[in-house]
């Protein structure tokens, strides 16, 4: 099972877009404490989340609390300090995390040295900082899936009725 989970992400509509590739992929969203934006089912209804109610949401009170409940799991930093590509692991079908910083300084220098094989990054060009949160996550989640040989999610274009999303 596919796990993605936000440190204090800042940004909602990062949040929201997340939020809709865990419903499409059937992952499970974790978010930790302190988020950027309100949450309660008043904004989420008001920002036409239609798909809210179909993401598996767990929420922290703080990192420390994540980190005491799955420091055993499977766990993934995605940073543009790794020395990984996030490619490169074999992903198994065992409860496997995604951690993903906030926007503005990404995850605690002290977090990656205490998993320095662990941290993940994606390629861009030298003179770039980095991606778009909700794209990196996006990239993440389907390498996984990919890997995995894509359990439970449509293959095929056939079935799909015309005028459907893609």
């Amino acid at each position: 099972m596919l796990n993605i989970c936000l440190f204090n992400p800042e940004i909602p509509q990062n949040t929201g877009n997340i939020a809709r590739t865990a419903a499409v992929t059937g992952a499970k969203l974790h978010l930790v404490r302190p988020l950027g934006f309100d949450i309660s089912e008043k904004s989420v209804r008001h920002a036409g989340l239609d798909y809210w109610h179909d993401v598996d949401i767990t929420i922290y009170e703080n990192i420390e609390e994540f980190m005491d409940k799955h420091c055993t799991d499977e766990l993934w930093f995605f940073s543009k300090k790794g020395r990984k590509i996030y490619t490169e692991p074999r992903f198994t079908d065992k409860d496997t995390y995604f951690i993903f910083g906030k926007e503005s300084t990404g995850l605690d220098e002290e977090l990656l040295s205490a998993y320095p094989d662990k941290v993940l990054r994606i390629p861009v060009r030298h003179s770039m900082r980095c991606l778009n949160l909700s794209n990196s996550a996006a990239i993440a989640v389907y390498e996984y899936f990919r890997q995995l040989g894509w359990p439970d999610l449509e293959k095929s274009w056939e079935g799909l009725g015309a005028g459907e999303d893609l």
